[in-house]
């Protein structure tokens, strides 16, 4: 059986929805499947490639961990390639995106155990985990917070554990910048976005997702107490970066 698959994103063709901060709540929610397809180029790739990350590093016995897990889309990435013995916890903040990915992981057949939490991921405890997605979660988290984070997904991971950390990237050059900028826009108007709703979208964005450089990334990382940093994938101003503890 099909997983619900939501309703068409046409959230930012609406006026009212002009003024108002992005938020994960339940309008969000019913649509996310379709905005998240049309707005993040590669995102496909980017499940494809947390799944081959699942078979090569997670580890019998231990935990994997989708932070800020929304539909539950890599949870059941990893859900279908894990080993046996292994367990996946989703977390998210939104009621009403657990709410939604509780119905999705029901209609699964895989035979992994899952869990989805209803909490933040800043006050959760993680333990033995072999596998962490971070799928453009961190640029929702507050500055001073990221760091922190990272290194308790750090030192929560089984030695030869592994982080997958997709993020939108700022770049220092800015007509570098500006040009990724544009072939974004044009990317999703190709998925149907009016201009309207794309210009609408990124008001709504501004100062809630805060993106930063790839550079600021690695330093993070290795700060933090990964030993590897690798990027897996890349498409226009969008990452996947592989970090081994």
């Amino acid at each position: 059986m099909n997983p619900p698959a939501g309703g068409p994103d046409t959230l930012y063709a609406a006026e009212s929805a002009a003024q108002l901060p992005f938020r994960f709540d339940a309008a969000v929610a019913g649509v996310f499947q379709d905005m998240i397809a049309r707005s993040v180029p590669g995102y496909g790739l980017t499940l494809q490639m947390l799944a081959v990350a699942a078979r090569r590093f997670a580890q019998p016995g231990s935990s994997c961990h989708d932070l800020g897990c929304s539909l539950a889309a890599s949870t059941l990435a990893m859900r279908h390639h894990v080993p046996e013995g292994v367990r996946i916890v989703g977390i998210d903040s939104s009621a009403p995106m657990i709410a939604r990915a509780r119905e999705i992981v029901a209609l699964d057949a895989a035979r992994a155990p899952v869990e989805l939490l209803c909490a933040d991921i800043l006050d959760v405890e993680i333990t033995t985990s072999s596998l962490v997605a971070l799928n453009f979660t961190l640029q929702f988290i507050p500055l001073e917070a990221r760091t922190p984070l990272l290194a308790r997904i750090s030192a929560a991971l089984l030695p030869g554990g592994a982080l997958v950390l997709s993020e939108k990237l700022a770049f220092e050059d800015p007509r570098e910048q500006e040009l990724l900028i544009e072939l974004h826009h044009e990317f999703k108007a190709q998925q149907g976005y009016s201009a309207l709703e794309i210009a609408r979208k990124r008001n709504a964005i501004e100062n809630v997702l805060v993106p930063e450089t790839l550079a600021v990334h690695r330093a993070r990382l290795f700060a933090a107490g990964f030993s590897q940093v690798t990027v897996v994938l890349q498409c226009l101003n969008f990452v996947s970066v592989l970090a081994i503890r």
